[in-house]
C-alpha cells in the first residue's frame, strides 16, 4: 500500500501539533516544549534528567524509607532495577511464556461477541488484564478487571480536602487502593512467599519489598500494561475496520509485517502524548538549523510525543499518512510512542504481540463488523485518548 496523498490519516485530533515547526521552545509558563524528534531523543537519553509529571510531586512527599515505584526512580538505582527485570520482557521470553496465554485470553474474550454487539474496550481490557497479571504475578482473582476499571476510570476527578468533590475522590481512590491491595496483591504475595515463580512479584520479594511497596509497583505496571494496551487495541481496530486496503494488507501479511503496521499506527496516534522531564544539570538540545538550545538545571521539559512523531526531518515525507515500513532518518525506532532512554517502556514487545494476536483473531471471525465508532475523550494526566463505544458484532 503506497503512502497516501498527504491527507491526515489520524482518527484523533489533539490540536495542531507543530511537528514541522520549532523543535524546542520555551513557553510563557517557563516550561520547555519539545516538538522535534532529535531533541526528544536527546533529552530522553540524557543522564542529567529525572521524571516530572505523572504524579511525581505526590510520590516525592512519601517518607524516604518507602521504596518508590520504578517509574519514579532515576539514576543507578533505576538502571539496576531495569537490568534485573529486563528478562521478563525480552522477545524470547514474550514468545515462550506469553504467546499461548495471549491466544487463550483472546479466544475467551472474543467468544463474548454476539448480536447486537459488544464494546471492544471491554474485551481488550479483559485481555490486557490477563496478560499483564501473568507478567506481574498477580493471582487471577474474581473482580480484578472491575477493580482496575474503577481505579482507572474514563474520567478522573481531582482529589482534595477543600470540597465535597475533592473529598469524594480522596475516599474513592483510598477504597480502590485498598480493594486491590486486599483482594489481589496480598493473596499474590502470600502465594509467592510460599513458592517463587518467574514473575515481577517474586523478584520484588527477593529484593525485600513490603506488600505496600509491591502494590505501588503493581499499579504502575497496570497503568503501563493494561490501560495503554487497551486503548491502542481499540485505536488499531478502528483504523482497520474503516480502511479496507490497510485491513487487507494487514491480514495478508506475516507477523513481522503486521507488527510493523501496528507500530506505524502507534507512531501516528501515540496513546501517551506527553512525557515530562526535569533537568538536574544544564543541558543542551538540538534546535533549529544546527543551533543548540540551553536548558538550565531545575527547568521542566515537556515532550509533545504526537508532534515528535510527525517531525518530517525524521519521518520523511507525508508524516501524517500511514506508511508501514517508512524509512526513518534517525535509527529504527518508529517514533517516541514507547519513550526512549532509561525509561523506555519495557513492555513494548508484549503490547505489540498482544495486540496482533487479538486483532488477527478478531478479523478472522466470520461476519465481524463494526456497529458504531468509538467516542473519544482524554486522560489529562498523560494526554492520552480514551476510546469507548466501539461496538463489534458477528450478527446480521
Amino acid at each position: 500500500m503506497p503512502p497516501s496523498d498527504g491527507t491526515d490519516a489520524r482518527k484523533i485530533k489533539r490540536g495542531e501539533e507543530a511537528g514541522d515547526g520549532c523543535p524546542v521552545s520555551r513557553g510563557e509558563d517557563g516550561v520547555w516544549r519539545v516538538r522535534g524528534h532529535a531533541a526528544a531523543r536527546a533529552l530522553l537519553r540524557h543522564t542529567e534528567t529525572v521524571q516530572a509529571g505523572l504524579g511525581v510531586e505526590t510520590i516525592e512527599k512519601m517518607p524516604a524509607k518507602i521504596r518508590r515505584p520504578v517509574l519514579y526512580r532515576d539514576g543507578p538505582e533505576h538502571r539496576e532495577h531495569r537490568r534485573q527485570t529486563a528478562k521478563y520482557f525480552t522477545p524470547r521470553k514474550v514468545d515462550d511464556s506469553y504467546r499461548e496465554l495471549m491466544h487463550r485470553a483472546s479466544q475467551t474474550q472474543l467468544a463474548k461477541i454476539a448480536a447486537p454487539g459488544v464494546d471492544l474496550s471491554d474485551l481488550s481490557f479483559g485481555l490486557a488484564v490477563d496478560v499483564a497479571s501473568a507478567v506481574i504475578g498477580l493471582k487471577s482473582t474474581p473482580g480484578l478487571a472491575h477493580r482496575l476499571e474503577r481505579f482507572f476510570p474514563e474520567e478522573f476527578g481531582e482529589p482534595g480536602f477543600t470540597s465535597l468533590h475533592g473529598l469524594y475522590w480522596v475516599w474513592r481512590q483510598a477504597v480502590n487502593y485498598g480493594g486491590i491491595f486486599i483482594m489481589d496483591v496480598l493473596p499474590s504475595v502470600r502465594a509467592r512467599r510460599k513458592q517463587r515463580a518467574d514473575d515481577v512479584v517474586s523478584h520484588l520479594l527477593d529484593e525485600g519489598c513490603s506488600p505496600a511497596e509491591i502494590l505501588g509497583e503493581c499499579i504502575t505496571f497496570a497503568a503501563a500494561g493494561m490501560v495503554t494496551t487497551r486503548e491502542f487495541i481499540n485505536l488499531a481496530a478502528w483504523h482497520l475496520f474503516t480502511d479496507e486496503a490497510l485491513r487487507e494488507r494487514y491480514l495478508a501479511a506475516e507477523e513481522t509485517d503486521r507488527i510493523a503496521i501496528l507500530h506505524e499506527l502507534l507512531r501516528l496516534e501515540p496513546v501517551v502524548s506527553n512525557l515530562k522531564r526535569r533537568a538536574t544539570a544544564d543541558i543542551e538540545l538540538p534546535g533549529s538549523d544546527g543551533e543548540s538550545v540551553a536548558v538550565a538545571a531545575g527547568e521542566t521539559v515537556d515532550i509533545e510525543v504526537t508532534a515528535t512523531n510527525l517531525d518530517p526531518a525524521t519521518m520523511g515525507e507525508l508524516p501524517r499518512s500511514i506508511c508501514p515500513g517508512r524509512e526513518i532518518n534517525e535509527g529504527t525506532a518508529p517514533g517516541m510512542s514507547f519513550g526512549d532512554g532509561a525509561h523506555r517502556c519495557p513492555g513494548n514487545n508484549i503490547a505489540m504481540l498482544e495486540t496482533d494476536v487479538f486483532l488477527t483473531r478478531l478479523f478472522a471471525l466470520p461476519g465481524v463488523r463494526m456497529v458504531s465508532e468509538p467516542r473519544v475523550s482524554f486522560n489529562d494526566a498523560i494526554g492520552g485518548y480514551v476510546l469507548r463505544g466501539l461496538v463489534v458484532t458477528t450478527g446480521s
